[in-house]
Formats: structure tokens, C-alpha cells, sequence
């Protein structure tokens, strides 16, 4: 598909208010920074006044906006997924994936690799080992809905901003213990990131990476206590922990049981999941998301389970779609994509969305 070119005006007026898809012609050095310009201060970047910085920056823009020209170029339909200048798009691919990407999440996640589908932990062994076994099969025996979203049941906390720590694990698993939560005692509440990033073992260590299955597995063998995250309020640091210093005991949740479940080949139950339990998190490959705006991911985004680099949640989908697709919440902010969401295709593993998941009971 190919888009109009925008008359410069418009343009940057729109880029102060708007994520909007853009389209530059071949000789617009001149109309490029211009757009820089507005780029620099609609996102308040800090290297505003710092010459060399700032030129390498603008460098940076200019491969952007070639990459946004390609993918926009490659849309099938008005569905199809489209891309634009982001809080993003003045970094180099590498510099993308090192600062809010975790290139080591797919060696992290291999421990927990499991076929066929199905898999679960808890934290009372007494508990029927055939229990939730039997629960996705009564799922399976029932007609889901063609469309789902847990938002529209105000059961989802506002988007939260990981900024640059490499947290993702926590913020995506702790997303969905905030809504169980609410669905076992009616009140919707968010809980401490800050206490995973600070506190978490297992192999987590804090803005420096972690996984989502490794965290629930220290979680349930330790029984930790997840506190409301005004108690533990979110610093995007790793800090001490503080387990027993600031913050009084018997006020938060715990997890009783997860899964960490492969769905490739798999995904209507992926499906039933979400409609009968839950939101879940998931490991996936965020790298083309660099320049989202919007529209559905259904192509250029690896499914590889070598590749996952990042976590998310998934709060629903839409198969009544022209192209069905999965609901992503991110943790990039409000700044990012659909107000802080994103779209991916169902059917496919794209950007790996089904290698690695996780739902979540909480007491």
C-alpha cells in the first residue's frame, strides 16, 4: 500500500498531538530535519542541546524513517499493522533491543520448555494433581466467545511504564495477579513491580533480566507475599529489598498456582485460557515493534523460541476480526502503540507469542 505524501505542515502540527503512519519522499533532507525538530521536542529528548549527540541522533531518525517507509509499503489490507515515528525511533535496531529488550529471555525461558501443552505448579501438593487438567477440558467442551476482552470487565490496571528497566517479567506476571485478584474479591487493586524487581530470586535479577516462570516458581516455593504497590512503590531501580524494613506483612496476595505452558499448534487453547480463566503472560519477540502505531502484527515479526526478548500480557482477542487477533498490553507506557496496547494475529506463533505462557490463581 502506498501513502500519500503528507504536506509538511500538517505533518509536523500532527506529530505533536498524534502517532500518525508518515511517509517521506526521496530528496527531503531538509523536510526530515524539520521533522527531527518537532520530533525532538514532542518527545522532550534531553539531547536537544547537545550538537554531536543530537547529529547522531538525526542519523538514527533517517534510518527510522526508511524502515517505517519499507513496513508501511508491505501493509496487505487497512488492517495490517502500521508504523510511524515513536519515543523509539531515534535508536539503532541494536540500541533498541539493549535498552528495552532482554535478548537472554529465550536461554532464561529454555528451562521451562514443556510439550505437550499443558503444565501446572502449585503450592499445595495436596491439591489434585488432575484439578486444572480437568478445568481446560470443561473449557475445551465449551463454546468460547468469538470476541473477548477483560478490559471491558474493568479488570485491568492503567498501562504502566517499565522505562529502561529490563523488568518486563515482573511487570507482565504482576499485571496478572491484579486482575485474579479482582476476580476472587471483587476489588481491582495493583500490586508492587518494585518487590519482584528488588526482592525476586530464582534467577531474576532485578533491570537486569528475569523470566516470568522462574519468578512464579520462587514465588510459590517461598510463599512470598505480594504487597499493594503502595506499599512498595515502583523506582524502576534495583534496589534492597525491603521484605522487612517498610512494608507490614498480611496485606497482599500470594500466588497458589500457575501454568508456564508451550500453545505452538495450540492456540485455541491459548484461547480458551484467557476466556474462561484469565489474562496470561507471555514471553514473545518484540524487536519490529521499535515503530508500532497500530493495526494487527500478522507478518516480519519472528516466532523462534531463540528469538524472545521481552514479556507481556494478553487481556483478550478478537476472532470476529477480518484478521483475528490477540489484545497485548505492553509496559512501555501510554506513549507506545494503541494507548500502551498492540495487536497480534492469531493462528501463527507471530512474534512468538505462544512459546512460552503463563496464567495465575492467587489467595
Amino acid at each position: 500500500m502506498q501513502w500519500k505524501t503528507v504536506v509538511l505542515t500538517i505533518l509536523i502540527v500532527s506529530l505533536c498531538f498524534f502517532a500518525v503512519p508518515i511517509r517521506i519522499g526521496p530528496n527531503t533532507s531538509d523536510q526530515e530535519l524539520k521533522l527531527f525538530k518537532s520530533y525532538v521536542v514532542r518527545f522532550n529528548k534531553s539531547y536537544r542541546h547537545n550538537p554531536d549527540e543530537y547529529d547522531k541522533r538525526f542519523y538514527r531518525f533517517q534510518k527510522s524513517l526508511r524502515h517505517i517507509n519499507k513496513m508501511n509499503d508491505l501493509r496487505t489490507s487497512v488492517n495490517s499493522a502500521y508504523y510511524g515515528l515513536t519515543q523509539f525511533s531515534d535508536l539503532s535496531e541494536e540500541e533498541f533491543m539493549k535498552l528495552h529488550l532482554r535478548p537472554d529471555i529465550s536461554v532464561r525461558s529454555a528451562k521451562h520448555v514443556i510439550s505437550p501443552h499443558y503444565h501446572s505448579h502449585r503450592s499445595d501438593e495436596s491439591i489434585s494433581q488432575s484439578r486444572v487438567t480437568q478445568r481446560l477440558k470443561r473449557a475445551l467442551n465449551n463454546e468460547i466467545p468469538i470476541k473477548f476482552d477483560w478490559r471491558m470487565k474493568n479488570l485491568i490496571t492503567p498501562v504502566k511504564a517499565q522505562g529502561s528497566c529490563g523488568a518486563c517479567w515482573a511487570f507482565s506476571t504482576i499485571e496478572v495477579a491484579e486482575t485474579m485478584f479482582a476476580l476472587k474479591n471483587g476489588t481491582l487493586h495493583s500490586f508492587s513491580v518494585q518487590e519482584m524487581i528488588d526482592c525476586a530470586e530464582n534467577g531474576n535479577f532485578g533491570c537486569d533480566g528475569g523470566d516470568i516462570c522462574s519468578l512464579l516458581s520462587w514465588l510459590i516455593k517461598k510463599k512470598v507475599e505480594i504487597f499493594p504497590e503502595v506499599s512498595y512503590p515502583l523506582t524502576r531501580r534495583t534496589e534492597q529489598c525491603k521484605f522487612n524494613k517498610t512494608v507490614s506483612k498480611n496485606e497482599g496476595i500470594k500466588i497458589s498456582e500457575f501454568t508456564c505452558d508451550n500453545f505452538v499448534g495450540a492456540e485455541e487453547e491459548l484461547l480458551n485460557s484467557i476466556a474462561t480463566h484469565g489474562p496470561v503472560a507471555a514471553a514473545v519477540n518484540a524487536l519490529s515493534w521499535q515503530n508500532y502505531l497500530g493495526g494487527v502484527i500478522q507478518f516480519h515479526c519472528d516466532g523462534a523460541f531463540s528469538n524472545l526478548n521481552h514479556a507481556v500480557q494478553i487481556v483478550g482477542y478478537d476472532n470476529s476480526a477480518p484478521t483475528p487477533y490477540y489484545i497485548v498490553r505492553n509496559s512501555w507506557s501510554t506513549f507506545f502503540g494503541d494507548m500502551g496496547y498492540l495487536y497480534i494475529a492469531i493462528g501463527n506463533n507471530m512474534c512468538g507469542i505462544a512459546n512460552q505462557v503463563s496464567s495465575i490463581d492467587v489467595i
